[in-house]
């Protein structure tokens, strides 16, 4: 199951208590105070590891607290940290602190770590407090609480290319043909319930592409899935838009076109300045209507470039992986140091 939103519980160690100790030894008269400090609480960090792509485990795990500190001791001794409790989850994961909308941070790359929740720190034990006005000093300090809150996580999916299009306009055929992906495919609408990742590759290079389910019109205010998954497009550099360019469906491929580019647009007007390309789909089913140049022109008033494909004969797929890679190469040329978002 894909989970990309979840709410859990943080809360870091308490930190531990400070000794109240006097020194007592044979031949040390009037042994002063030696109580040691208490140690610092852990801590509860958000760890990004890449072979995660969903919360799901969180959701059934939804409670999260780090060990505390031990405490100080005679001999002047320093009670022990406590051990941060790591929390792995998928890159392109947020948190934002549940009670005031705060956003505390992301991790976007493996091994990425957030704090989300700090450990308490230690008290301070009587040795602390020795001074020349107070010489035998009784009291120490108790261990900070760590902190503690509700966190909701988000997960945005992280891909160079994000495939968008009506229901069955033929982005999961695509992308099973383009990579070792293997999204259902069915003759019927909504097929596709949740985003996909696929790692294609062509001329000894590789990028990460994503279907993303559920865009029709209306989907930027919740229609079908589109309000759940339209985020996910968000951290994608290059939009692939997937037109049914068959002549079957008895839509327009161009008014189909315009609709997704306008949902979108009503999410993230920002998206659309990303790179776009249009994969015109099922080309192998055209016939002597064929909407083609219909699609073309269109597309060419969008300052679009079209690229016909078929999975099914595999005509033009070469082509759109290398025009993709091109259109990934430049905009990481352009923003080298920057990720999608």
């Amino acid at each position: 199951m894909f989970v990309d939103q979840v709410k859990i519980l943080v809360r870091g160690g308490d930190g531990g208590n400070g000794c109240v100790s006097f020194r007592r030894e044979a031949h040390v008269p009037r042994g002063g105070p030696d109580g040691g400090v208490g140690g610092k609480g852990g801590d509860v960090v958000l760890v990004a590891v890449s072979h995660h792509n969903t919360l799901l485990s969180l959701r059934y795990q939804p409670e999260h607290r780090a060990d505390r500190g031990g405490h100080g001791g005679p001999g002047n001794r320093t009670g022990r940290d406590g051990e941060d409790r790591a929390v792995s989850v998928p890159p392109g994961t947020s948190a934002r602190d549940d009670a005031t909308g705060d956003p505390l941070g992301e991790v976007l790359r493996e091994g990425d770590r957030l704090v989300v929740a700090r450990g308490g720190q230690g008290g301070r034990g009587n040795r602390s407090y020795l001074s020349n006005r107070n010489r035998a000093p009784r009291e120490a300090q108790p261990g900070q609480a760590g902190e503690e809150r509700w966190l909701q996580l988000d997960l945005r999916l992280i891909a160079d290319v994000g495939l968008l299009g009506l229901p069955n306009a033929g982005k999961s055929t695509l992308l099973r043909h383009l990579s070792a992906a293997r999204p259902k495919v069915a003759d019927y609408p909504f097929t596709t319930l949740s985003p996909v990742l696929g790692v294609v590759e062509a001329d000894e290079r590789t990028f990460v592409a994503a279907d993303i389910p559920g865009i029709i019109e209306g989907a930027h205010e919740g229609a079908g899935l589109g309000l759940q998954f339209l985020r996910h497009v968000e951290r994608t550099r290059v939009l692939l838009h997937v037109v049914d360019a068959s002549g079957l469906s008895g839509r327009e491929p161009a008014e189909d076109l315009a609709l997704v580019r306008e949902e979108v647009r009503r999410h993230a007007p920002a998206l659309l300045d990303r790179p776009q390309l249009v994969a015109a789909s099922k080309r192998d089913l055209a016939g002597a209507d064929d909407p083609l140049p219909g699609l073309a022109l269109a597309a060419a008033r969008l300052d679009l470039e079209v690229v016909a494909v078929s999975a099914a004969t595999g005509e033009g797929l070469l082509a759109l992986k290398r025009r993709l890679l091109g259109m990934i190469a430049a905009s990481r040329a352009l923003a080298p140091q920057e990720d999608p978002a």
